[in-house]
């Protein structure tokens, strides 16, 4: 018999399409809800999507509990899956309200909510930086003064790096608290610098339980990439990920916890550092990595990586194994300036030398308008590579980041 799944957002941003291809590749039906009208759906979606309602806004739980109960007053709902971390809350709210099984209200706060998430899993014995949540600037202030500097100040419900600010002393923290609001009431995360590597750990889970797994690297941390004009950013998963057995101690984090947060079947995907106080848990979304990140490990892996998140929503198992092959990353290439592009250096001499291990990259052309060093490894030019030597993969990102220079005016 076909499951029935209700699927958020198919059209933006792009990727989307791939959750609603698979899903409609392993058997489903698939039942769109999102903001655009029917008309903007490309041919793909039109085929594999069964049905789709279209609302004003996503994360209205009122508006999408509306087009869920329709949808439900037509066929019996099997799951109700969301992917984009601003659509997960609304969706895990509306899916306990309609009786429909996936990640519970309770979870997905958890993975949002960065104070409760720390507390939760302190409580369950998984190592974790020292944190508060406050809009008492006498409350954070006390907590600075017992952890000392440096600090991270951060939204409560950030993704990933988004609105983080380091700060390294009494001035700084009170600037950034004025930035927040908090004089004004607003609640925010403030946790200890933890000094070391950072990397992220991906997993798509089943009841609970990981079956596949993906470590990448960040070169360098996160914070030093998005302040730093000069700096190429990298990011690289790992192929070493099943005979290094350092590895051992993240995977055992990671599945302690999935178990401790309560999540089931699910993509997930958390950040962690590793120096001199050890591997520390940073946070973790219920949902993919962004900067499509599930790229490369397709491309490590050879697989289809959204047939496998379908097979288990739809079936609860999984469909193919990795190969772990190759080493896959990503180089951000930033700009000389804000302004236009004005045109590249470089680009001919990588191609001659890696050509053969790239995936694909993109160079907006002469006259394309630069975006902030702030927003992201993707907001500019960018090449993704390949190689089974994960040491090799690096030095060519390097000489890449050395070589290419893109020139704006």
């Amino acid at each position: 018999m076909p499951v029935d799944v209700i699927f958020v957002e198919p059209c933006f941003p792009a990727n989307q399409r791939e959750f609603v291809r698979a899903l409609h590749a392993v058997g489903a039906r698939v039942y769109g809800i999102g903001e655009r009208p029917k008309e903007a759906l490309d041919d793909g979606l039109r085929q594999w999507l069964t049905h789709y309602e279209q609302i004003g806004n996503v994360t209205d739980e009122a508006q999408l509990e509306r087009a869920v109960r329709f949808i439900q007053s037509k066929v019996k709902v099997d799951r109700l899956e969301a992917v984009v971390e601003a659509h997960v809350m609304s969706a895990s709210k509306v899916r306990e309200r309609c009786g429909i099984p996936g990640t519970s209200v309770r979870s997905t706060f958890l993975c949002r909510d960065k104070p409760a998430m720390k507390e939760a899993l302190r409580q369950a014995g998984v190592a974790c930086a020292q944190s508060i949540g406050s809009s008492s600037p006498d409350d954070i202030k006390q907590f600075a003064a017992r952890v000392g500097f440096p600090l991270i100040v951060k939204p409560r419900d950030a993704a990933g790096a988004s609105g983080t600010e380091r700060v390294d002393n009494g001035p700084e923290l009170d600037r950034a608290l004025a930035r927040f609001g908090v004089p004004q009431g607003r609640s925010v995360a403030v946790e200890e610098f933890i000094e070391g590597h950072e990397g992220f750990y991906d997993t798509i889970t089943i009841g609970g339980r990981v079956v596949h797994d993906f470590v990448t690297h960040y070169y360098p941390n996160v914070l030093d990439a998005m302040r730093h004009r000069w700096i190429s950013p990298q990011f690289i998963v790992t192929n070493r990920i099943d005979t290094a057995p350092a590895y051992g101690e993240l995977r055992d984090m990671g599945q302690k916890v999935i178990t401790a947060l309560g999540l089931e079947t699910t993509a997930t995907h958390m950040e962690w550092f590793a120096g001199p106080k050890g591997l520390k848990f940073s946070e973790i979304g219920c949902r993919p990595p962004g900067v499509r990140a599930w790229d490369l490990y397709a491309a490590g892996n050879g697989f289809d990586i959204y047939i496998e998140w379908a097979m288990a929503v739809v079936h609860a198992k999984k469909a193919q194994h990795l190969s772990r092959q190759y080493s896959a990353g990503i180089i951000a290439l930033r700009p000389t300036q804000d302004g236009r592009i004005a045109g590249y250096q470089g680009v001919d001499e990588v191609h001659q030398r890696f050509g053969k291990w790239f995936i694909d990259e993109y160079l907006p052309p002469p006259g394309t308008p630069t975006q902030p060093v702030e927003a992201g490894y993707m907001a500019n030019a960018w090449m993704r590579l390949k190689h089974p030597d994960y040491d090799t993969l690096r030095g060519m990102l390097n000489l890449i980041g050395q070589t290419v220079k893109v020139i704006a005016h």
